[in-house]
């Protein structure tokens, strides 16, 4: 999280991916680009990329009540795992006890038989995404969110736009 790194290339495939990373041995964090599932080390998708998702489709379907039952349950898992980053930090041994919360969590959306077509999506997304949106519990330091990637690069892209340079 201290150092920024700019690769260009032409398109946006994902082949150079495997061949700039396979050396890495660390957890790599991520949003939710395919290219990255090649990658063969543990992976920490970004939960706020997932979450402006959920909140983009709340603010387009509030009357889905399953859609709401749904987000709460997400949302008290991720409050209570939040509640102990902000008390004692990025460290596995405080956050391993929330590793059980997120089975259940799993074990919950699992059993459950959706009607809501966008309940569905996001049980089929959680569900396939199950092994990358909650590693940060099992190691120390990782984060739950690519923000300091983000942030790196914002400063790149208004950069491009600024001398109309679109790639």
């Amino acid at each position: 999280m201290e150092e920024t790194y700019y690769v260009f290339t032409e398109t946006r495939e994902g082949e150079f991916l495997i061949k700039l990373l396979k050396n890495f041995s660390g957890v790599l964090v991520s949003d939710f680009y395919a290219a990255y599932n090649s990658i063969t080390c543990p992976q920490q998708k970004c939960l706020i990329h997932l979450i402006r998702d959920l909140n983009n489709d709340f603010f387009k379907n509030q009357l889905d009540e399953e859609f709401k039952t749904f987000l709460q349950l997400f949302t008290g898992l991720l409050r209570n795992i939040i509640d102990t980053i902000d008390k004692r930090g990025l460290k596995k041994r405080y956050l391993n006890k929330h590793r059980k919360e997120t089975k259940r969590f799993f074990a919950e959306i699992y059993r459950q038989e959706y009607t809501s077509e966008l309940v569905k999506s996001y049980q089929k997304r959680l569900t396939k995404n199950q092994e990358v949106l909650f590693t940060f519990l099992e190691y120390d330091g990782v984060p739950w969110n690519n923000n300091s990637a983000e942030h790196a690069i914002k400063a790149f892209a208004d950069f491009r736009k600024r001398i109309g340079y679109l790639f």
